[in-house]
């Protein structure tokens, strides 16, 4: 009987700790979501702390118990906004069957942040600031780039060198326009997939030299 009261115990406290750990995640995902609308209305991925405490709805008690500092919560922020986009994208690359079907996707995906207005008011702040976001945050910046870059490398047959050649051309691009407010046509979206195809040929070729 002891042994049956402590397994009932035991499971009791599981589901205590399991049901706590949901509602933190939660409550969490809610304050992520929270901040991302006061980014967007704003225009900055520095936001005071007043300012996020008055768009979460929380007091400052209250968000250290979620977060050890805003820094904390911006990583989370910055990395749920890579995990949108990298699914984003790998869904489009998905339908396509052939690798330079799936760069192309890959860069339509990219520059389409910039022809929708809800996905463009998301991602300027943090095109725009992506030299103080280096800076601030190298590690998690670099493992951004590297995950984009590295979808883009299996649709080149490993070939990361064009992967990352091409990652720079779409992302200038894309700031490009995020900067000035302006959204991609069907022509220039074209040219930076022609280009970029091209340029991978021309790697791949010199490597077989």
């Amino acid at each position: 009987m002891p042994r049956l009261t402590e397994s009932l115990a035991r499971r009791a406290v599981e589901r205590t700790v399991a049901d706590r750990h949901a509602s933190y995640v939660d409550e969490m995902d809610r304050v992520v979501d929270a901040t991302y609308r006061l980014i967007e209305r704003t225009g900055t991925v520095d936001p005071s702390m007043r300012d996020i405490l008055r768009e979460t709805g929380l007091s400052t008690q209250a968000f250290y118990r979620y977060f050890q500092s805003k820094d904390e919560l911006m990583l989370l922020v910055l990395d749920d906004g890579r995990r949108r986009l990298l699914g984003y994208l790998e869904h489009r690359m998905a339908r396509a069957d052939t690798g330079e079907k799936k760069v192309a996707e890959w860069i339509e995906g990219v520059m389409a942040q910039a022809a929708d207005p809800t996905a463009a008011a998301r991602t300027r702040p943090f095109v725009a600031n992506q030299d103080r976001l280096a800076e601030a945050f190298p590690d998690d910046h670099q493992a951004s780039v590297d995950a984009l870059v590295q979808q883009l490398a299996e649709a080149l047959d490993g070939d990361r060198r064009a992967a990352e050649a091409i990652y720079l051309l779409t992302m200038a691009a894309l700031h490009q326009h995020l900067t000035y407010g302006t959204r991609p046509t069907r022509a220039d979206v074209a040219s930076v997939v022609q280009f970029s195809l091209a340029g991978a040929r021309s790697i791949a070729r010199n490597k077989k030299r």
